[in-house]
């Protein structure tokens, strides 16, 4: 097969517009700074996108907002953290950040995200070991929501607070309620690959200013209020850039469509997959699950045949991924504590991240196409 010289990618940025606008004002008015406007406006922005009292603060990654948001829940060294498995090590870094160590959940079959059935037996393990967990960070995977009520149930009855990662999820819904307003802090990602982009981004929403405030004064390298420059304790250079910002503000613009364009993507594949007993494409568990499907991923029967079907596309200069690798078979986190059995581990030996952007065009459909018709006759 001839490659075709354009690479159709995985998820790329996808531009709206009117973000060069917002940046060339804050370069006319000199706002070259990590606050100013841009900031202020983005952040309102979603706050008001997100509704349910969110207070919002830019930061310039996800990752930040993780370690910050630990940070406020009182995470410290030797603490115990419940993690979701299966997801990007961003999700797990924060926690050896401070010192404190992850306990890994294995997925549940539905959604590919943390099993409550394994947590609720976790947290009970550790305690008996006399080390109750400190947070549960729980990841709506790929902007499939978790499960929220069965996680929340198990939060509140043993008083364990949740870092809600929806860093993959912005414009996803549970019960009409969107991700990034069920945890008791919650992180946005805005990476260059996301649903949206800053170019590099992230956000921490918070329930109340009060907690805004702090994460903002943290995230500016914890400056006491002197004439001089006094620290108490320790801070982080962690603010979003007023520049980045004001790329957020022109894709807070075409967000909307920008997830009509992802579900319309996953509905293009579901014609491929949808009678098909032999690949899986993931999907809704009912009408409370509502995905942005930022990426769309199928489940094939083997190792083997995803690497087929891999290879295929990649023969056509189309990119395609295998999903996240679990974070307990990570070399750097393979000493820590696993509970479940091998769910995980099967979606990753099994299942492929398809081109997923909101961007793609009628050729670039026409080429996946091909390559998917051709494996599956």
């Amino acid at each position: 097969m001839k490659q075709e010289k354009n690479r159709i990618l995985l998820s790329p940025p996808h531009m709206g517009g009117n973000e060069q606008k917002y940046i060339a004002e804050a370069f006319v008015n000199n706002w070259i700074a990590p606050f100013g406007p841009n900031i202020k406006k983005f952040e309102k922005d979603l706050e008001y996108y997100l509704k349910e009292n969110s207070n919002v603060v830019g930061l310039n990654s996800g990752t930040a907002a993780i370690h910050l948001g630990l940070i406020l829940l009182g995470v410290k060294s030797g603490d115990e953290v419940l993690c979701q498995s299966l997801t990007f090590s961003a999700s797990a870094n924060p926690i050896v950040y401070l010192g404190a160590k992850p306990i890994f959940i294995d997925s549940e079959k539905e959604t590919w995200n943390m099993c409550p059935i394994t947590l609720e037996n976790a947290i009970l393990d550790r305690i008996e070991k006399g080390n109750k967990p400190k947070v549960i960070i729980a990841v709506h995977l790929y902007g499939m929501p978790f499960k929220v009520q069965e996680i929340k149930k198990i939060s509140e009855k043993y008083n364990i607070p949740i870092l809600e990662d929806s860093a993959e999820a912005l414009g996803s819904t549970y019960n009409n309620q969107k991700c990034g307003t069920f945890g008791d802090i919650s992180v946005l990602s805005f990476n260059g690959n996301k649903i949206i982009t800053t170019s590099g981004g992230g956000a921490l929403i918070a329930k109340s200013k009060e907690i805004k405030d702090r994460a903002v004064f943290l995230a500016t390298q914890a400056k006491d209020n002197a004439p001089h420059y006094q620290h108490s304790e320790i801070g982080y250079n962690y603010r979003m850039s007023n520049i980045c910002a004001g790329i957020g503000i022109g894709q807070m613009e075409v967000l909307d469509s920008h997830i009509l364009a992802r579900r319309e993507i996953n509905a293009f594949y579901k014609t491929f997959f949808e009678n098909n007993k032999n690949i899986c494409l993931l999907k809704e568990p009912n009408d409370n699950f509502y995905s942005n499907h930022w990426l769309s991923i199928i489940l094939l029967e083997s190792y083997e045949k995803r690497e087929i079907l891999r290879n295929a596309f990649e023969e056509a200069n189309i990119e395609t991924r295998p999903v996240w690798k679990p974070m307990h078979l990570q070399p750097i986190f393979k000493e820590y504590p696993y509970y479940g059995s091998k769910n995980s581990e099967n979606l990753f030996e099994r299942g492929l991240c398809l081109p997923s952007g909101s961007n793609l065009t009628d050729n670039d459909k026409t080429r996946i196409s091909k390559v998917i018709s051709s494996f599956v006759n």
